[in-house]
């Protein structure tokens, strides 16, 4: 870009009711819970395939047929022995029959690059000079991308680490993710990671504007053996404005099922 030439900024909120919902249903990733794996390279954590998944609305769609859990191939070359023996005790649980969910159903942030799998509803994008800020509508999910020159020197792990972004090309906004905590999952397998996750995304607006295709590189020598790929697709979804939402309360206990507790405040706010 010449010196001193604006840059064009795409606007992926054209109206007060534009958000974007991860899947595609005609697509790769209907549901939108799983990444994309890129056409060549290393990619994300995939199903075993012994154990086919068939996530409840494709088993509604077939008629009849049941739904199964994810179980994670546990021989991906990317992982590190050590994520490979947590994935298969998480696979072991998966198959026991005891209700299976991610953290993100039971109310706890997905961090990043989990962000990209939160489905059924919109996210949401509030830019402004300084920062864009994305909101998953279901769950009031918030992420803050501030639009600066770098990253702080030592950042403090949080749930959504420390977001850096910039524009490119008119229609990306490229996002730079650093310290991360390493209570989330990469992905819903429950694939774990360490503080040393980077991460960056690439949100694109495609087919003229009625998509956004966002690519997502993942490094971690902690947890990977080497730095990995993927894709997400959202689609375009106009039954807005935001609506006011959080997660579902009162079901602590679960029917006593091992599960994640709702994420409970240790003192009231006021």
């Amino acid at each position: 870009m010449p010196a001193g030439a604006a840059e064009t900024i795409p606007n992926f909120s054209p109206d007060n009711v534009t958000g974007w919902i991860a899947g595609d249903p005609n697509g790769a990733n209907p549901v939108g819970q799983d990444f994309i794996p890129p056409e060549n390279g290393p990619g994300p954590v995939s199903n075993d395939p012994a154990h086919p998944h068939v996530d409840d609305g494709a088993a509604r769609r077939a008629g009849g047929t049941q739904p199964t859990v994810r179980v994670a191939d546990v021989n991906s070359p990317i992982l590190l022995p050590w994520v490979k023996d947590a994935l298969k005790k998480v696979n072991e649980h998966a198959l026991s029959g005891q209700p299976h969910v991610t953290p993100k159903e039971r109310c706890w942030p997905i961090g990043v690059p989990g962000w990209l799998l939160y489905p059924v509803r919109p996210v949401w994008f509030l830019q402004t000079p300084k920062e864009v800020v994305l909101i998953w509508e279901e769950d009031h999910m918030v992420r803050h991308v501030y639009l600066t020159d770098k990253h702080s020197t030592n950042p403090k792990p949080s749930w959504f680490g420390e977001s850096i972004g910039h524009y490119e090309n008119g229609d990306t906004l490229v996002v730079d993710t650093i310290g991360l905590n390493d209570r989330t999952f990469v992905d819903s397998y429950r694939t774990p990671h360490t503080t040393q996750l980077h991460v960056v995304e690439r949100y694109r607006i495609v087919d003229e504007g009625k998509a956004l295709d966002v690519s997502v590189h993942v490094e971690d020598p902690g947890a990977f053996t080497s730095a990995w790929n993927a894709r997400q697709h959202y689609r375009r979804a106009s039954d807005g404005p935001l609506v006011e939402s959080s997660c579902t309360e009162n079901n602590a206990d679960f029917l006593s099922y091992e599960v994640e507790p709702i994420p409970t405040a240790k003192k009231p706010d006021f």
